[in-house]
């Protein structure tokens, strides 16, 4: 089965477009590296929740738009393998102080897939 990485993100609503290049080019990268699929989605019926929540979940504050993404793989191997070829990739080196999202308040994890249709 297949293995996912997950992300989950806020992004200031003003820097969303800055945000959408950025997401372009990884996926690009990805999907050269060997991804099986790349997807970046924007929040549109999340709504914060008492407890927990997306947006609780990343401390999202006022102008700020939940990201959740996931990248999948043919297997772990496979992930770990691509993952270290994309870090090394060139074009994915920039200045993190000008990334349009705050990095430390992205949640991330790698998943087994134990059920697919």
């Amino acid at each position: 089965m297949t293995y996912v990485d997950g992300f989950v993100l806020a992004v200031p609503q003003d820097q969303l477009d800055e945000y959408r290049a950025l997401a372009t080019l990884a996926g690009e990268v990805w999907m050269e590296h060997g991804a099986l699929s790349y997807v970046e989605c924007v929040a549109d019926d999340v709504p914060y929740g008492e407890l927990t929540s997306f947006p609780r979940a990343v401390q999202a504050q006022d102008g700020e738009v939940v990201v959740f993404s996931w990248i999948t793989y043919p297997s772990r191997e496979a992930r770990d393998a691509i993952n270290t070829k994309v870090m090394a990739d060139e074009r994915l080196k920039h200045d993190h102080e000008n990334t349009p999202f705050d990095g430390k308040r992205m949640i991330y994890g790698g998943f087994k897939t134990f059920l697919s249709f």
